[in-house]
C-alpha cells in the first residue's frame, strides 16, 4: 500500500524539557508537533477514504523524503540535484526523518512502529517537498 503525503518533511529533533513541580516534562519542539499532528491529519484521512484500519503484524516499509533545494546554489547544480544525479547529503539526516514520521504514523497507519521488521529510507530533492511511505505485510516467519 502506497501513501503520499503533501508535507515537507521535518526531522526529529531533541525533545525539550520544563520543570513540572519535583517533575520533569518533556516535549517535542513546536516544528515537530506540528508535523506530526498535520501528518497524522493528512494519514488518518487517506485510511477512512481506502477504508482501512491500522495494519497488525511485521510490516516491511519504505520511506521516500523529498525536501526543497537550498536557494543558495546554482541553476546548473540546482538541476543536478533535481536530477538525482546530487543527492542530499546534508542535515537533517535521514534517521531523524525517519523517527518524525514513524512516530507521526503510530496509531494510524500501522498499530505502533515496533511492527517495522524491514526498513528502506532515501533523501531526494524536489520542486514541491513532500513524502512517500509505502508498507507491505512482511514474509519473514
Amino acid at each position: 500500500m502506497r501513501f503520499e503525503f503533501d508535507i515537507a518533511p521535518v526531522e526529529q529533533a531533541r525533545p525539550r524539557a520544563t520543570r513540572m513541580g519535583k517533575g520533569i516534562r518533556l516535549y517535542d519542539p513546536k516544528k515537530v508537533s506540528i508535523f506530526k499532528r498535520q501528518l497524522g491529519m493528512l494519514a488518518k484521512q487517506q485510511m477512512l477514504d481506502r477504508g482501512l484500519e491500522p495494519y497488525d503484524g511485521p510490516l516491511e516499509v519504505c520511506m521516500e523524503f523529498y525536501r526543497p533545494v537550498q536557494a543558495s546554489v546554482s541553476k546548473k547544480e540546482r538541476d543536478r540535484r533535481l536530477s538525482g544525479v546530487h543527492r542530499p547529503t546534508v542535515k537533517p539526516d535521514l534517521d531523524n526523518y525517519i523517527k518524525s514520521t514513524s512516530d507521526a504514523l503510530n496509531g494510524i497507519i500501522w498499530a505502533d512502529d515496533n511492527l517495522i521488521v524491514s526498513l528502506q529510507a532515501d533523501k531526494f530533492y524536489s520542486e514541491r517537498p513532500y513524502l512517500v511511505v509505502e508498507i507491505r505485510s512482511s514474509t519473514y516467519n
